[in-house]
């Protein structure tokens, strides 16, 4: 008797991997067919000093959207850290690099596009190497390879609310570390990260889908900023269309 039941036992084994199996092969991670660029736009800290803080960000939030099930395939990445130190004299403007990019991402990935940068920003636009890119930039090339897709934007950067009006659309969610008139923190020589991308990787697997994690991230920021004395706070800003939130599942 002892021997059918460890034989049952091991039938009932197979028959549950079987079905794990089959439950895996049928249910794909629901980005992994997602397109994603991730850019670190500077190698400097605010005193001018230099800092990996952006690019430990860009690394880090490429690792934990692979942890959620974006495919590292999809996955483009820019890094000015590497870009100056290898003396990259790559041809073309820095924003011709990330259109680039993403074109390339989404003719394999064509679902929908993810795209993140950490970066000091200007109340004209966001530090891209040696350039600006500005929010109209920004804009054509979401409109050229992304156009009504499903679209998710993370701008780490101060001022970085000067995106929101440039860039909202129903199919997106625009997501910002500060509004268009605040500084945002943690961009000196010793940060590990700035402040958004430290909440944004400590919220991701506390969240349940990108509204979640957005605001969570949010109020993360926001006690970082009372905790350490930070003012005025950053008031991350975030912007849902209103068609978007029905092609964001959940992970």
């Amino acid at each position: 008797m002892r021997r059918f039941a460890i034989w049952g036992i091991i039938v009932a084994l197979l028959a549950a991997a079987a079905a794990f199996g089959a439950w895996r092969y049928f249910n794909v991670d629901p980005y992994a067919g997602w397109a994603v660029v991730v850019a670190s736009g500077d190698y400097h800290a605010h005193d001018g000093g230099p800092s990996r803080a952006f690019d430990n960000a860009r690394r880090d939030v490429v690792t934990e959207l692979e942890h959620v099930g974006f495919a590292k395939q999809n996955i483009r990445q820019y890094s000015a850290w590497s870009r100056y130190f290898a003396r990259d004299a790559s041809d073309g403007t820095n924003a011709d690099t990330i259109g680039n990019l993403l074109a390339s991402a989404t003719k394999s990935a064509p679902d929908g596009c993810l795209i993140y940068f950490s970066t000091h920003g200007t109340p004209y636009g966001i530090v891209l190497g040696d350039e600006i890119l500005r929010p109209s930039q920004l804009a054509h090339i979401l409109n050229q390879s992304c156009k009504t897709k499903p679209t998710v934007v993370v701008i780490s950067a101060c001022f970085s609310g000067v995106f929101v009006q440039k860039l909202a659309a129903p199919n997106r969610l625009i997501v910002t570390a500060a509004r268009k008139d605040r500084t945002s923190f943690g961009c000196g020589t010793t940060d590990r990260y700035p402040y958004y991308d430290t909440c944004f990787l400590h919220t991701l697997s506390q969240a349940h889908d990108f509204r979640d994690l957005a605001y969570k991230t949010k109020a993360c920021v926001a006690e970082m900023e009372e905790e350490t004395g930070m003012e005025p706070p950053s008031e991350p800003q975030i912007s849902i269309g209103k068609n978007v939130m029905a092609e964001l599942k959940g992970w």
